[in-house]
């Protein structure tokens, strides 16, 4: 039986940033948690604090820092859908967020998506409200720790710091 799901976090974002980096949606910890990215083994603020050199940050205000002080945004391509228990392949239903107020309060140029849950929802529901074309960045989730090992998720990341797209 699939589960309604609905987003539940706020945007991360300021009028300096840039880039908007998206997820599909929470994970039920990160939803838990009221943050992004917040399953103890996901990788996400590991390669984020590698790709800018900078500590890294445990808790949300840390975390919340050192996306803005970068010009990133954080946030999710759905709003809601129907999902089993986290599993993004089980999706249903997705509805996308209206990005209208991120893009009209913040400069942003470059959208990234991490994960291929993302990239696909992003093309498929929210593309055509942005005009900007997605960037996919592997998933940091810890299912793929063997497929992309942290060094290898770092060099993808590296497109945040240098806009050079790192090729598998």
């Amino acid at each position: 039986m699939l589960d309604h799901v609905t987003h539940t976090l706020e945007a991360i974002y300021n009028n300096e940033c840039t880039m908007l980096v998206l997820n599909a949606i929470p994970s039920p910890i990160s939803r838990e948690k009221n943050f992004y990215y917040e399953h103890p083994r996901d990788r996400f603020w590991q390669v984020l604090s590698a790709v800018f050199d900078e500590p890294l940050p445990f808790s949300t205000e840390d975390k919340t820092r050192l996306v803005l002080k970068h010009g990133i945004a954080l946030w999710n391509v759905l709003e809601s859908c129907d999902m089993n228990d986290g599993d993004e392949n089980s999706i249903k239903k997705p509805v996308a967020h209206d990005f209208s107020v991120i893009l009209r309060e913040a400069p942003i140029t470059k959208i990234f998506t991490v994960g291929d849950k993302a990239y696909k929802l992003y093309n498929l529901l929210a593309k055509k409200q942005t005009n900007i074309d997605a960037i996919k960045l592997p998933s940091t989730s810890p299912e793929y720790m063997p497929r992309y090992p942290l060094n290898t998720l770092i060099d993808f990341f590296m497109v945040l710091r240098t806009g050079m797209v790192y090729e598998d």
